[in-house]
């Protein structure tokens, strides 16, 4: 009986190509992102994460103490075990839950809800736009009552925000929504369609309509796939947040994972910065807002935060970058899109409206390139 009422969909996925099973996983975790964010009732990874990076850091700095060279290895070894850690479990779980869906019936829907509520839990989408949204809502539109909204904006930037007036904080939230969307949207996303790829490479033999999942096919998992890359890519980025800065002793500590989480956004940086334009209302000035783009971020010290904050700023005419102010340290920005008006809290709804259009793009845009890249590695063989 439960086999005759096995879901629809968990049987056209058991027989789809492993290149399609992993896109349309990744279009269904993007799907769970817009509908719900990350509930906080419930367990996520980046905590866990989190966690064991506070705890090695303790262990590393007892040894290392003050030394220079102890804290970039022991930083090292923080970043290797970390982010190995974290595509481990997450290719354990991938090879847990396809198993699960080789065997059919209703374990496979359970195997299908894991793959994609962790791959969701990769995605900040939709609670980078909640959190910004929360700022927007608190911001009158006249007055001086401004400390409600600068309170909640503390929770979300690093710059100090007790002395913003209203254009700063529209301004960081416009930082913020452009800079965040890439760094926790989009790199993510890159990387779980790149573990689509692999599992697409893994299964290219195959012939259409056979692919069975699980243990009849051990060979198709000898690859990483989605949520393998996506969790150690968010290792990456959460050994950066946690102590990618330069002060003190992690001005050594922290160097490891900066530099990889630099590596890893790259490219997805640039991707955005070339796509954005495509999903506004001007779709023929996408070479000209990436060449302003790559020109504007040259001058920040971050190799991607200035290139994918000007994408957002020329493509919506407002200016970026100028004056912060960390732990009571002004620090001057280089200026992004100068000459542009100062961004509205129209604008920062915009910059919101435009991720949620182009991450959609980029899985519908995926699919057919996915299997073009099958089609030609099944073709060279």
């Amino acid at each position: 009986m439960a086999e005759a009422l096995m879901p629809t969909g968990v049987g056209v996925l058991t027989g789809a190509h492993p290149v399609l099973l992993g896109w349309l996983l990744v279009g269904l975790a993007c799907a769970l992102d817009r509908l719900v964010g990350d509930p906080r009732w419930c367990p996520h990874p980046v905590v866990v994460m989190g966690w064991w990076i506070s705890r090695l850091r303790r262990l590393v700095e007892r040894w290392a103490g003050d030394q220079p060279w102890r804290l970039r290895l022991g930083g090292g070894l923080i970043t290797a075990l970390l982010v190995g850690g974290s595509t481990a479990v997450g290719w354990g779980l991938e090879r847990l839950a396809l198993s699960s869906l080789g065997a059919g019936g209703w374990r496979g829907g359970g195997g299908l809800v894991l793959l994609t509520v962790a791959l969701a839990s990769a995605l900040a989408g939709r609670s980078l736009e909640q959190a910004v949204q929360a700022v927007l809502e608190l911001l009158p539109e006249a007055g001086d009552a401004l400390d409600p909204a600068r309170q909640r904006l503390a929770w979300i930037v690093g710059r100090d925000t007790d002395q913003l007036d209203r254009a700063g904080i529209l301004r960081a939230l416009a930082e913020t929504a452009s800079e965040n969307g890439v760094d926790g949207l989009f790199a993510p996303l890159f990387w779980m369609l790149a573990g689509a790829a692999l599992w697409g490479l893994a299964g290219s033999t195959l012939e259409p309509g056979t692919f069975q999942p699980g243990p009849l096919q051990p060979g198709f998992l000898a690859l990483p796939g989605p949520l393998a890359l996506a969790w150690g890519f968010k290792a990456a980025s959460t050994l950066d947040s946690m102590l990618g800065y330069r002060r003190g002793r992690l001005r050594w500590l922290g160097t490891a994972g900066a530099r990889l989480d630099d590596l890893l956004v790259w490219l997805p940086c640039r991707l955005t910065a070339a796509s954005l334009a495509l999903v506004s209302p001007q779709p023929w000035r996408a070479a000209a807002v990436l060449g302003h783009a790559l020109r504007d971020g040259r001058s920040d010290p971050s190799p991607n935060a200035g290139v994918s904050q000007a994408a957002y700023a020329w493509l919506l005419g407002v200016q970026l970058g100028g004056l912060n102010v960390y732990g009571g340290e002004p620090r001057p920005k280089p200026l992004l899109a100068a000459g542009g008006r100062p961004p509205t809290a129209a604008d920062v709804r915009r910059m919101l409206a435009l991720n949620a259009r182009l991450s959609g793009l980029w899985v519908a845009a995926a699919g057919p390139g996915l299997l073009a890249l099958v089609f030609i590695t099944k073709t060279l063989s």
